[in-house]
């Protein structure tokens, strides 16, 4: 199965923690803090939103931060997936 978001929507699924620290310390996965970033999965066409026009910024593959409570989670093949609106990420990851 397959998502396609419409309008601002974005579909994200978050970045998988470093398992070892900078020092080489091997964490457990309940001591990994989960990381803010997503990768962009698939990205909506935009358009006119609420009477506005929506140009998508974001594009598939970008890395971004999100607000920690934004979007709706949604599991796809074993997979789990968040759908936010544009609005919602609040950078992208250079």
């Amino acid at each position: 199965m397959t998502l396609k978001p419409l309008a601002d929507r974005v579909i994200i699924k978050q970045v998988e923690a470093e398992e070892t620290t900078k020092a080489g310390i091997i964490l457990t996965s309940a001591a990994q803090e989960k990381p803010q970033v997503f990768e962009v999965i698939e990205v909506g066409p935009g358009g006119i939103v609420d009477g506005n026009e929506v140009k998508m910024v974001v594009k598939k593959g970008d890395k971004v931060i999100t607000g920690k409570y934004s979007g709706t989670e949604v599991k796809v093949d074993n997979e789990e997936m968040t759908i936010v609106r544009q609005s919602d990420i609040l950078a992208i990851v250079k």
